[in-house]
């Protein structure tokens, strides 16, 4: 549904997206991951054909955007930035102006998004009325109205209390579930990836450091929180008997293969020292994540 090729674009001098390849199959939900300024929106507007890419290729549902923005797009809803409606009129009018942008919508078609978004018994109220979680269902509604195959989504629960964050989270897993979209959801809030995401990709400084299963991430290499009364003392003894692999805040330390913690235990005990607490810890999205920063 969407492939990126070699992917640059810059404004001025600054490369805000650097060599980007990046593949999303049918009926993912796909997590793009980064921080503020990573390039994230970047290459959404690229994708979305509203920033035109320095170099690359740029191929939406089949078709290259560059060349053929209209096909490309065809099947592709999206809420891209902060959404903007008519606060004195109605959820409902905002909607039929807005559809007319594209192709005419039929009244059984507004309703049906209404009702698919929770936006029923609302949807003629004027938008002023309406809360922040509220909005962010109406634009949710504007992109499901071309009966989109693709929905792309910028950071969809911002600014939303944890009540909306939850509302919204089940809303994109029913699209996915019965409609059978497939979802790029771009975010910087990582229990949400965890909990939507099958596939990420995470950027960093424009460049993508990371495209993968979440599954990789959880089974990669686990973190031992260890309580001893001398830590860097039973590091320098483990590191000595190559038990371990790394070390970090003066808790953690990762075992050597075919290392398990008994061994561990035995070792430092041998050596007199007293061992208060050793456990595995499965490594979390925000663990990798904030590794992967460190490191570039």
């Amino acid at each position: 549904m969407i492939e990126l090729r070699n992917v640059k674009k810059k404004f001025g001098g600054r490369l805000a997206v650097d060599d980007l390849t990046l593949t999303v199959p049918q009926g993912e939900i796909f997590g793009l991951l980064g921080h503020n300024g990573a390039g994230k929106s970047t290459a959404i507007g690229i994708m979305l054909g509203q920033v035109w890419p320095t170099a690359g290729e740029v191929i939406i549902c089949g078709h290259d955007v560059t060349n053929h923005r209209q096909q490309a797009l065809q099947k592709v809803g999206a809420i891209f930035e902060t959404p903007v409606f008519y606060d004195y009129l109605s959820g409902w009018r905002n909607l039929q102006i807005l559809s007319h942008y594209t192709a005419p919508t039929p009244p059984e078609r507004l309703r049906e998004v209404i009702d698919w978004v929770g936006l029923t018994g609302r949807e003629k109220s004027k938008v002023k009325t309406y809360s922040h979680g509220m909005r962010s269902r109406l634009a949710l509604a504007q992109a499901l109205l071309p009966k989109p195959e693709l929905l792309i989504l910028d950071e969809p629960s911002d600014g939303l209390d944890p009540e909306g964050i939850h509302e919204m989270r089940q809303t994109i897993l029913r699209l996915h579930r019965e409609l059978g979209l497939t979802i790029l959801l771009s975010s910087h809030q990582l229990n949400e990836v965890e909990q939507l995401c099958t596939r990420i990709a995470i950027l960093n400084q424009g460049r993508k450091v990371f495209e993968g299963t979440l599954d990789e991430i959880a089974h990669g290499p686990s973190w031992v929180r260890l309580r001893v009364g001398n830590f860097a003392e039973a590091v320098k003894q483990l590191a000595k008997a190559q038990m371990i692999g790394d070390q970090r805040d003066g808790h953690y330390v990762t075992l050597a293969g075919g290392v398990d913690t008994d061994q561990v235990v035995r070792h430092l005990v041998g050596q007199g020292m007293a061992v208060f607490e050793i456990a595995r810890e499965k490594q979390t999205l925000e663990d990798f994540y904030l590794s992967l920063m460190k490191k570039n």
